[in-house]
C-alpha cells in the first residue's frame, strides 16, 4: 500500500516498543487511490457529491493532493467547473505543483480516471487511511505524555485526554446529518407513534410512575429534563426511582420502554444510592439497616432482593466534582458498551466547570454553560438527560412554597436550556414545621382541639408529594400527585382514583 516516502508524505515513525527488527514503520497512505479520486472528480464534478459529506482536503497524506481537492471544492461551490485548465490556472506557478511535475501532471490524474463510480470508494480508503496515521498520532502522545514525569496532569487526566481523543476519531467522517426528505420525516414520526401506541402512550423512556408517564408520554431521547426543588423535597429521592424504574423495565422486558441508565451522583456515594433502591425493595427501612436492627427474616429479604436485583442495567459513578466533559467522556464509554439509554445528574451546582468557565469567574456564566453542554450531550447520545437542581432562596419568602419558573432565572439559563423543568413539592414538609402555639388567653382545650385539627390535616397530606411539570416543550404542564414514603425515602403511584384528568 505505502509506496517510498516523497517530500509531502509523512516521514517514517518510530514505533515504540516495536519489533526490534523493524525500527522504523512509515504511517500508511495509498497515493494511487488519491490519484484516482481526483481523476475522478477532475472529470465529472459530480464525483464531489459522493464523498463531500465525509471527505476533507487534510484526509489527504500528500499536500499537493490536499491543495488540489481543496481548490475543486472551491471552484465547485462557486459554480465553476474544475478540471486540468481551470487548476492550472489557479495553481500555476505554485510550489505544489510544480514538486509533481507541473500542470502535465492535472491532464495525467484526469487520464488515470477509472470511473466515477468508484469515487466513493477510494473516499473511503483515504479516509480510512487518515484514521489509521491519526491512530498512530495519538498512540505517540499517549506514551510521550506517560513518560513525562513534569506533566502537572494526573493519570486519569491523561486516560480522559486519550479516551476523547478516540472518540474525536470514531465518529470522524460521519456524514451531518443534513437536511431530511419531508417524507422521512413523516415515516419517522409516525413510527413514534405507533411505538407510543403500543406501549399505552409511552413514546420515551418510563419514569416508572403512571401518572407522570401519561402525562409526558415518558422521558424523549435528546431532551434535557431538569428535577428542581428546595432543600427536604425528595429531589434525589424522586430521580433514584425514576432512574431505577426505568432501569428494572429495561431488565424485565428488553424491547419495552426502559433504559440501560447512567447515575452520576456527586452527592450521595454509590453504595448509600444502593442501601436507598434495596430498602424499597425489600421493605425494609433504611435505618434499620444502617444500625444493624435486623431480624433474621429481615436479612433474608435483602439477600433475596439483592438476587432479583443485581443484572438490573443500573450504572451508578460516584466521583465528585465531575465537570460535563468527564461525563460526557464516560457516558459515551458506557453507551458503546452497554447501550446507554439515560442519564441521571445528582446536581447540578454540584458539577464542576469547564476550564474556559472558570476563566469567566461568574457562576452564572459557569452554570449556563454546563447546561448548554448537557443539551448537546442529549442530543448528542440521543438520550433523555435528567439533571436535578436546586432553586433559589425566594421560594421560602412566599406564602404558597410552590416553586416557580421564575425560581430558576438566578441559574443561568436552566429554564431556556431544558426541554422539560418539573418542581418536587411537599405541603408536609412547610406544615409539619408550623405547629400551633398557644395564644394569649386561649384556653387549653381549645388549643388542644386546634393541634388535634393541624395533627389531622398534617396525616392526610403525610404522603402526599407533587411533582409540578412547568414547562413541557411538546406538550402541556401540569401537577401529577406521587406517593412519598418517608420511611423507605422513595417515591411511588398515588392510589386515589380522582387525582388526575390524565389517569387511566
Amino acid at each position: 500500500m505505502n509506496q517510498n516516502p516523497e517530500p509531502g508524505f509523512p516521514e517514517p515513525l518510530h514505533v515504540v516498543g516495536g519489533s526490534p527488527r523493524v525500527a522504523t514503520r512509515t504511517p500508511p497512505y495509498d497515493i494511487e487511490a488519491e490519484q484516482a479520486l481526483l481523476g475522478a472528480i477532475l472529470n465529472n464534478n459530480a464525483a464531489i457529491d459522493k464523498i463531500i459529506d465525509f471527505l476533507k482536503p487534510e484526509h489527504f497524506a500528500d499536500s499537493t493532493h490536499r491543495k488540489i481537492f481543496e481548490l475543486c471544492i472551491t471552484l465547485s461551490e462557486r459554480g465553476d467547473t474544475a478540471d486540468p485548465i481551470t487548476l492550472k490556472r489557479v495553481m500555476d506557478g505554485g510550489e505544489e505543483l510544480e514538486r509533481v511535475g507541473g500542470a502535465g501532471y492535472l491532464t495525467r490524474l484526469a487520464a488515470s480516471v477509472v470511473g466515477i463510480i468508484n469515487a466513493e470508494q477510494y473516499g473511503r480508503l483515504i479516509h480510512d487511511l487518515y484514521v489509521r496515521r491519526q491512530l498512530i498520532a495519538l498512540g505517540e502522545d499517549v506514551v510521550n505524555d506517560a513518560f513525562d514525569e513534569n506533566l502537572e496532569t494526573t493519570a486519569e487526566d491523561q486516560i480522559r485526554k486519550a479516551e476523547e481523543g478516540l472518540y474525536r476519531l470514531a465518529t470522524t467522517g460521519e456524514a451531518s446529518r443534513g437536511f431530511t426528505n419531508f417524507s422521512s420525516a413523516l415515516k419517522a414520526s409516525l413510527q413514534m407513534a405507533n411505538a407510543a401506541h403500543q406501549a399505552s402512550g409511552l413514546s420515551g423512556v418510563t419514569t416508572g410512575l403512571v401518572d407522570l408517564d401519561n402525562l409526558l408520554g415518558g422521558l424523549h431521547n435528546s431532551d434535557l429534563v431538569i428535577l428542581a426543588g428546595r432543600p427536604g423535597m425528595g429531589k434525589t429521592a424522586l430521580a433514584t426511582a425514576i432512574a431505577y424504574n426505568a432501569a428494572y423495565a429495561k431488565f424485565t422486558d428488553p424491547n419495552g420502554p426502559g433504559a440501560v441508565t447512567a447515575f452520576f451522583s456527586m452527592e450521595m456515594s454509590a453504595e448509600q444510592l444502593a442501601t436507598r433502591i434495596l430498602s424499597n425493595e425489600a421493605q425494609i427501612p433504611g435505618h434499620k439497616m444502617r444500625t444493624g436492627k435486623m431480624t433474621q427474616d429481615d436479612f433474608n429479604k435483602l439477600t433475596a432482593a439483592v438476587g432479583l436485583m443485581e443484572k438490573v442495567p443500573f450504572y451508578i459513578d460516584d466521583t465528585p466534582g465531575l465537570s460535563v466533559g468527564a461525563i460526557r467522556t464516560r457516558a459515551r464509554r458506557l453507551q458503546r458498551q452497554s447501550n446507554l439509554g439515560m442519564i441521571v445528574i445528582d446536581y447540578l451546582q454540584l458539577l464542576s466547570p469547564g476550564a474556559s468557565s472558570r476563566r469567566e469567574s461568574n457562576r452564572v456564566q459557569e452554570l449556563s454553560e454546563m447546561t448548554r453542554g448537557l443539551k448537546i450531550l442529549a442530543k448528542e447520545l440521543n438520550v433523555p438527560v435528567l439533571v436535578l437542581s436546586q432553586l433559589s432562596r425566594a421560594v421560602e419568602s412566599r406564602d404558597d412554597k410552590r416553586p416557580q419558573l421564575s425560581d430558576l432565572r438566578e441559574s443561568g439559563s436552566i429554564e431556556q436550556d431544558a426541554d422539560m423543568v418539573m418542581f418536587v413539592y411537599r405541603e408536609h414538609y412547610y406544615r409539619k414545621a408550623k405547629r400551633p402555639q398557644k395564644k394569649d388567653g386561649e384556653d387549653e382545650g381549645q388549643y388542644l382541639r386546634v393541634v388535634e385539627e393541624w395533627e389531622d390535616a398534617l396525616k392526610e397530606i403525610e404522603f402526599k408529594s407533587e411533582c409540578i411539570v412547568a414547562k413541557q416543550r411538546h406538550g402541556p404542564t401540569d401537577t401529577v400527585v406521587l406517593h412519598f414514603n418517608g420511611e423507605y425515602t422513595t417515591f411511588g403511584n398515588w392510589t386515589d382514583d380522582e387525582h388526575l384528568p390524565y389517569g387511566g
